[in-house]
């Protein structure tokens, strides 16, 4: 006959044994999950310039922001290339501007032109001298309309704007049009420099967009 004693220990063996076999197909599970999981997991995809999704083939992918009171200025982003910042000193007061070659994407020009101090004279000037088929992006900062007149509100309004002509002293106003576009721009916003509304004192908030501009075929 087989002892009682005999009988526990063969039962603690089967139970260390059991117990140590289930310990290894935890570990190899945790393991592989471990492994799975490095596997399928995937970096967040960075969308160009910062977009929530990704364009359309044949469109140009653009974010911008208009700038922040008289302090910090405007930020106009094409293609994953940053066209005009306070960081690349290439920004002002008034209105800034970047030509975009509607085919290729190239910038063709930056400029800016002060609206408070300056004259609307190279203002107009510049505006006639945008080729067909140019992507035009315009970012207000600090104050955008105090100079300008009807001719110069016109030659915007022909690029596609619809908002320019409600344009008044410090607003903020972003817009995306083309020299030549047959139809209305739907990249344009606009806020009114309001007391009651104003979100730093004497200037409204700053604006931001985004979106994809479609790409000149012909």
């Amino acid at each position: 006959m087989v002892r009682a004693g005999g009988i526990l220990k063969l039962a603690a063996l089967i139970f260390a044994f059991l117990l140590a076999v289930f310990l290894a197909f935890q570990l190899l599970e945790i393991n592989m999950d471990f492994k799975l999981s490095n596997i399928i997991s995937t970096k967040p995809v960075r969308h160009k310039c910062g977009l929530s999704k990704a364009c359309p083939l044949g469109h140009f992918a653009f974010k911008m922001a208009s700038g922040a009171a008289s302090v910090v200025g405007p930020r106009i982003c094409l293609e994953d290339k940053l066209l005009m910042s306070g960081v690349k000193n290439n920004v002002g007061r008034g209105i800034n501007i970047a030509l975009v070659n509607g085919r290729t994407g190239d910038v063709v020009k930056t400029n800016f032109f002060d609206m408070w101090a300056g004259d609307v004279a190279p203002f107009i000037k510049f505006l006639k001298e945008i080729e067909d088929g140019t992507i035009v992006m315009m970012a207000s900062f600090d104050d955008p309309a105090t100079k300008l007149n009807e001719e110069a509100r016109k030659l915007v309004a022909d690029l596609g704007s619809t908002l320019i002509t409600n344009l008044g002293f410090r607003d903020n106003w972003i817009f995306v049009g083309g020299k030549g576009i047959k139809t209305k721009s739907p990249f344009e916003q606009h806020i009114k420099n309001s007391a009651d509304t104003n979100k730093f004192e004497g200037w409204p908030e700053v604006l931001e967009m985004e979106g994809c501009v479609p790409q000149r075929q012909d």
